[in-house]
């Protein structure tokens, strides 16, 4: 499985500093009313019946991830998972969700998509950006 995976993925450039990869994120605290910095964030890609990791990093001071995973992916099925427990502890708080996946489609690889997370320790909220 991580043979065929890899063999799919070679041809796909990683990003350099320049650019940013096909899928990004921005988390915001809506209960602080800032970006969230620091949030532990990873990428995996849906085949053959399960999920495989393509990428990881971590929201710098303005929430942000432009480099998440390749710069560009196939169409399928995506999901973005946020370690919010991991990033409540560095505010003190505890969190009802400990963790966030946002499962979604690609369909065009032509497009860029933008996975934005509206997050408070009860509740969060995600849409498709630009």
């Amino acid at each position: 499985m991580e043979l065929r995976l890899r063999t799919f993925f070679s041809a796909v450039a990683l990003p350099t500093a320049s650019d940013r990869s096909h899928i990004t994120t921005h988390v915001l605290d809506t209960a602080r009313g800032r970006p969230a910095p620091r949030v532990p964030v990873r990428l995996d890609a849906f085949s053959e019946g399960q999920w495989h990791e393509l990428g990881r990093g971590i929201t710098d001071e303005d929430g942000r991830i432009a480099q998440l995973g390749p710069a560009q992916v196939p169409a399928g099925r995506y999901r973005v998972v946020f370690d919010t427990a991991a990033y409540f502890a560095t505010q003190d708080l505890i969190s009802f969700f400990p963790e966030v996946a946002v499962d979604f489609e690609v369909w065009s690889v032509e497009e860029h998509f933008h996975i934005p997370l509206l997050l408070s320790p009860f509740g969060y909220s995600t849409y498709r950006g630009s």
